[in-house]
């Protein structure tokens, strides 16, 4: 089964203001839970405002979404899968 793209936001208080070191366990926690999900969920990236994220990842399907949250102690707000994605290139002809 392909992997389908996700966003997922998260609501967390003040976490623009958190250290690189602390930054650096967030990911290191995250990332201890998808070792253990396995091949059927991937972080690609996540970007940082205020007191918010909002993640992409690849997943099988929004339910190892939510586990991961619920293993990871990171909330998982909203989860919107990507249907298609455009760029300033977009309007050119293929």
């Amino acid at each position: 089964m392909a992997l389908r793209k996700f966003i997922i936001e998260r609501d967390i208080p003040a976490v623009g203001s958190l250290e690189r070191e602390q930054l650096r366990g967030a990911a290191a926690q995250s990332n201890g839970v998808l070792r253990k999900l396995g091949p059927d969920i991937q972080w690609v990236e996540s970007y940082v405002a205020a007191d918010k994220t909002f993640c992409v990842y690849l997943a099988k399907d929004e339910e190892i979404i939510r586990e991961h949250a619920k293993q990871s102690g990171f909330p998982a707000t909203k989860i919107t899968e990507v249907r298609k994605m455009i760029d300033p290139t977009t309007e050119q002809a293929a």
